[in-house]
């Protein structure tokens, strides 16, 4: 019996899902052995996620019935709680600050207390700052010199031994990391210049060229390609005739080359086919966009019906495709080159 694997659902640029898959990678995790990774789209975020978690924000962990730390499935849809489960089970840096002795206790409440900071008030600084035109009424500059006054306290406490707490890395080097990180892509020059900030942009660019940051931004840790939900259809359209279908209103294309009058429904496939159909049909039909289809917003009935040659059974929408039942329209691109005929 293959037991389930946990899945975490992730987003390559936000700092919060950064700082998880840092813990989950210093745990010995790895996604395809120790957990399922999936990469998502925040602007088409897949059911699956929705039906976990009500905040619909990465990172969301979901513990199989066999991970779970009460024995029954779980789901951790906070950074900090997916940090804390990864370094429970196995934390040989020891950044969580386990032991009994006065030292540790204290260690650990400063841990606490750099990322509630970080969190709370230091992350809304930078939100007003990075992001102003989310926030009217707000005064960037004001917001920078604010979060830059938390910056150079961080500054002062790296003086000491090069680490935000004690001697060694900690949960707050992880925890902060990516979100001075992000404060310095907003200003990267604004940031080196400052000279009340040395010890923390030593501190940060460590960060920036070691092995962590490198591991957990690329490869099956970050893919470029969002992971594609079962749940939905896609179609292969070619990216001139999607775009005659925006001005008439619906898409009434069955295949390439065919319509919908003409075969009576929509070619469709599931996440699994599309790789293969794109092969057989469109290697070199040049532009060629993936449409993505939320099937709850189809009014046509979808049947899944086998292929003459294969008997696969693939997706088949028996009428138009309404321009709002699809949730993205992009650049197809396969896994590889396809293979001359």
């Amino acid at each position: 019996m293959v037991l389930p694997l946990p899945v975490l659902y992730s987003f390559r640029r936000c700092p919060f899902a950064i700082r998880a898959r840092l813990a989950l990678a210093a745990a010995g995790l790895r996604p395809g052995t120790g957990l399922e990774l999936r990469e998502v789209h925040l602007d088409r975020k897949p059911p699956e996620l929705l039906e976990l978690s009500a905040k619909a924000t990465v990172p969301v962990l979901w513990l199989p019935e066999t991970a779970g730390p009460e024995g029954g499935a779980q789901v951790l849809d906070e950074s900090l709680a997916v940090m804390g489960w990864a370094l429970a089970r196995h934390d040989p840096a020891d950044l969580l600050r386990y032991g009994g002795s006065a030292g540790a206790a204290a260690e650990r409440s400063a841990i606490a207390g750099l990322i509630e900071e970080n969190d709370g008030i230091f992350k809304s600084h930078l939100d007003r700052f990075k992001y102003a035109g989310r926030h009217p009424g707000t005064d960037p500059p004001a917001e920078r010199a604010a979060a830059m006054g938390i910056l150079r306290c961080w500054s002062r406490l790296l003086a000491v031994d090069g680490w935000l707490v004690g001697t060694r890395p900690s949960l707050a080097d992880l925890a902060l990391w990516p979100f001075v990180r992000q404060f310095r892509l907003a200003d990267p020059e604004g940031f080196d210049r400052e000279p009340g900030l040395r010890p923390l942009q030593a501190w940060l660019q460590r960060f920036l060229e070691g092995p962590a940051l490198a591991q957990v931004m690329d490869g099956s840790w970050a893919p470029r390609r969002p992971w594609r939900s079962p749940r939905w259809l896609y179609h292969l359209a070619l990216a001139v005739e999607w775009r005659q279908a925006q001005d008439q209103g619906s898409y009434r294309r069955s295949t390439r080359g065919r319509s919908l009058e003409e075969v009576g429904f929509i070619h469709a496939s599931g996440a699994h086919q599309i790789e293969a159909t794109f092969r057989r049909f469109y290697g070199d039909a040049g532009e060629v966009l993936l449409l993505t289809i939320d099937p709850g917003r189809l009014e046509a009935p979808v049947l899944w019906e086998p292929a003459p040659e294969s008997g696969e059974r693939f997706p088949h929408i028996h009428g138009p495709l309404p321009l709002e039942a699809v949730l993205k329209a992009e650049p197809y691109q396969p896994v590889s080159p396809a293979a001359p005929c």
